[in-house]
């Protein structure tokens, strides 16, 4: 258990804020196996600020997911303090601001992973949106710019100051991007460097490296990404299982919350078999099993092949 500000994160595995995936099914599902508490994929300051309904429709959310912690992009001061009072409005537990993302899209505006060359302005960042949203603000950013430039400590030191109620550091620089190995010993000085929790991020593949991180950097809590894609289970010290039936199970039950809470299914379909298509990797004759998902022509199709490739894994 973690407290962070004045909510209580009841697991230090957190889901990390995924573009294109960390949707409310997939964090309602993540919250379900065992995350202590999930981030939104990143969203554009701009987009909320001229209220874009594409963008305004992320920031939907129900109490079941709570603590729940939106995450915001952008580099301009006054627009991101704007989108921060808009987004008060929705009721997050927190808002993160992304400083961390290597995405050329995104840094060749100034934003994420950009922001580490320029701290004035990320302190002007974090201090309009901490004062415009009168959330608890979290910022998420990585070791430095490149191997010569490793500022995390200093980056988080002043994040601190600007009244970040807790920092999540990736151990890669900007210039890595998601090549090369996640450095945790940027994360260990970073934790003897602040008073503010800690949160671990890169390379977390399960449950018990997760742990292993925490020992060894002395973080609070760790972040997971990329291993929790088609993996819900990483967030329980079981891990995944290895009976079909039960990995049908929560494939299953992710179907059913995208029903639920993502419409319409069908104007979707491409989307949702790059969801469930992951969760066969490295599954007993997954090529055959992954060709017959991206071959369905229609949702109504895909559920039904799904249930019944469960049903004959039940009966065998």
């Amino acid at each position: 258990m973690l407290q962070i500000a004045d909510f209580i994160v009841p697991c230090p595995f957190l889901l990390a804020p995924l573009a294109g995936y960390s949707d409310l099914p997939f964090r309602l599902l993540c919250r379900e196996y065992g995350a202590g508490m999930c981030f939104s994929e990143m969203i554009s300051s701009h987009g909320i600020v001229y209220g874009q309904r594409k963008t305004l429709a992320m920031l939907a959310s129900v109490p079941e997911e709570r603590p729940v912690a939106i995450q915001l992009f952008g580099s301009d001061p006054e627009i991101m303090g704007k989108a921060a009072e808009i987004l008060a409005r929705f009721s997050p537990d927190c808002i993160d601001i992304n400083m961390g993302c290597p995405v050329p899209k995104v840094t060749k505006n100034g934003a994420g992973a950009a922001l580490m060359a320029d701290p004035q302005l990320a302190e002007r960042i974090i201090r309009n949106v901490r004062e415009r949203s009168g959330l608890p603000v979290m910022v998420k950013f990585r070791s430095g710019l490149d191997f010569k430039h490793i500022t995390a400590v200093s980056f988080a030191r002043m994040a601190e100051n600007a009244g970040a109620i807790a920092v999540t550091v990736h151990g890669r620089t900007w210039t890595q991007g998601f090549t090369g190995k996640a450095d945790r010993s940027i994360i260990a000085q970073v934790k003897k460097a602040v008073s503010i929790p800690v949160i671990g991020n890169g390379d977390i593949d399960s449950y018990l490296d997760g742990l292993a991180m925490m020992h060894e950097t002395g973080c609070d809590a760790v972040m997971i990404g990329r291993a929790s894609l088609g993996n819900p289970w990483v967030f329980k010290e079981s891990g995944r299982p290895n009976q079909p039936a039960l990995i049908l199970q929560g494939v299953l039950r992710h179907l059913e919350l995208i029903e639920r809470y993502l419409h319409p299914t069908d104007r979707m379909l491409g989307l949702i078999k790059n969801i469930i298509g992951r969760y066969f990797k490295h599954f007993y004759e997954s090529g055959t099993l992954r060709k017959r998902i991206y071959n369905a022509t229609s949702y109504a199709d895909l559920k039904t092949m799904l249930f019944s490739i469960k049903t004959n894994y039940h009966n065998k």
